[in-house]
């Protein structure tokens, strides 16, 4: 009898397992409850100030000059900076910005093929923007403004080979010198073209997953394609201006800018600095106010 009482009594209490499986199911319903509050609180928080942490630090705090190079992903992340610009300048030089379908299609092309590696930049002032937007450090946004310069010297090189192998000499293309009288025409379609460019590659950092490659590639497309159509518009119909536009200084300085001729030593170092101005400077201007724009918009969104 006292047998069968003690078994029913065994029976009626809960097991070591089962009680431990209830322990965990408490902490977990704890802690999803207090992630749920965080949360919440993070949420109230920004609705007081959407702009709080704007200007927190995106990237790896801990790269620097001396830390960089011990992770041979750099190297990869190098070489398809310069692999992707020198296909970028093939493209440009091949099409031009008169052929916006083909340009969107080789650029979707040329991105998904070097995102994984170094997130396609292909631009210096893309660049510029993605350091001041502090998504990248200052020695990677060098070495790949470096990479980028080079790639784009890579991308003339192979096509002159082509010139000249050709028997007919084809022109390579180059921009008009600057005139006096349109150099602030010029100043406004490179700001206004390179700042959609930023804007658009700043959004598509929300699609930068394995899965996410060709969303991310056709915002980016879609994007240079817009500022190109704009900038070819705005140039012929507007402001009377030949499309002398690159929005890209690295491209920009493989299409000759920078004078070689003039009257005097003074003279040069004046028109190589408007060339500069126009064609390096502002179009990294014109990226950062982009980057800055998206940010600023997904903040007040409160897109996470």
């Amino acid at each position: 009898m006292a047998n069968t009482k003690s078994k029913k009594t065994a029976a009626k209490r809960p097991s070591s397992k089962a009680k431990a499986v209830a322990t965990k199911s408490e902490k977990t319903v704890k802690a999803e409850t207090a992630v749920g509050t965080i949360s919440a609180n993070a949420i109230a928080a920004k609705k007081g100030n959407p702009f709080k942490g704007f200007f927190e630090r995106k990237c790896d705090k801990d790269e620097n000059i001396l830390t960089i190079f011990k992770n041979p992903k750099i190297w990869g992340a190098i070489a398809g900076e310069v692999i992707g610009t020198m296909l970028l300048m093939i493209l440009m030089i091949t099409l031009g910005v008169y052929q916006p379908l083909y340009v969107i299609i080789g650029m979707i092309a040329i991105t998904m093929g070097v995102y994984a590696l170094s997130g396609a930049h292909l631009n210096p002032a893309i660049t510029v923007g993605m350091m001041a937007t502090r998504r990248v450090s200052a020695i990677r946004g060098i070495l790949y403004i470096v990479a980028q310069i080079v790639g784009a010297w890579l991308g003339l090189l192979i096509m002159s080979g082509f010139r000249g192998a050709g028997g007919d000499l084809v022109e390579l293309p180059a921009i008009t010198a600057l005139q006096d009288s349109t150099i602030w025409k010029n100043i406004f379609v490179e700001l206004l073209g390179t700042a959609i460019i930023g804007f658009f590659f700043c959004r598509a950092q929300s699609y930068r997953t394995p899965k996410g490659a060709f969303t991310y590639a056709a915002v980016i497309a879609g994007g240079i394609a817009l500022a190109v159509l704009f900038s070819v518009v705005i140039s012929t119909n507007y402001l009377g201006l030949s499309s002398n536009f690159a929005l890209n200084p690295a491209v920009a300085i493989m299409e000759q800018i920078f004078p070689s001729v003039s009257d005097g030593f003074g003279e040069l170092m004046g028109s190589v600095g408007v060339a500069a101005l126009t064609y390096i400077i502002v179009p990294m201007l014109g990226a950062t106010i982009g980057f800055f724009a998206a940010d600023a918009s997904k903040k007040l969104a409160g897109e996470e």
